[in-house]
């Protein structure tokens, strides 16, 4: 019982350390180019941003160890589901690198549209195997379709900024 209080705590983490070492990398070029780009009047505050990435890692997380319990751990059921839902969390980790540090609006946009793809099929994989982890992918589908709004308009509204830094 306490190994699976482990793997709960483990999954349910994961995702948050790939997002804190992407804040963490760009945290200084957030507040200065950041704040610079134009941004459409719909685009949340900048302190909104690390609140909902808490609760959706967190919800994302929980939901791939109820996939990985349901599947028997490590097992080759657990390929795909769980294949997509890594494939998915790499890219989105990827994001603030591109966009923040490199500063390249047009790769930012391949990921996240990309990463929209992977994460719809996470969840249509999920679906078949546990409705809750299928469900708990929910609010993170429509932050990221708010996300990727967001970049597009971003991309669009700078074209100096585009292709990357400019230095």
């Amino acid at each position: 019982q306490g190994r699976m209080w482990a793997y709960t705590v483990g999954f349910t983490v994961l995702p948050h350390v790939g997002g804190f070492l992407g804040w963490f990398i760009n945290r200084k070029a957030i507040p200065v180019w950041y704040e610079k780009l134009k941004k459409p009047s719909w685009c949340p505050p900048r302190k909104m941003f690390p609140v909902a990435w808490t609760v959706l890692y967190t919800g994302m997380g929980y939901a791939s160890y109820l996939i990985w319990n349901d599947l028997g751990g490590c097992s080759s059921k657990a390929i795909v589901p769980l294949g997509l839902y890594g494939a998915q969390l790499a890219l989105n980790w990827a994001w603030p690198p591109l966009f923040f540090g490199a500063r390249n609006l047009k790769m930012a946009l391949i990921d996240i549209l990309c990463l929209d793809v992977l994460a719809i099929g996470t969840m249509c994989s999920w679906y078949h195997i546990n409705k809750i982890a299928a469900l708990l992918m929910v609010p993170y589908l429509g932050w990221l379709a708010m996300a990727t709004c967001l970049t597009i308009r971003i991309w669009k509204d700078n074209p100096e900024q585009k292709t990357g830094k400019s230095e």
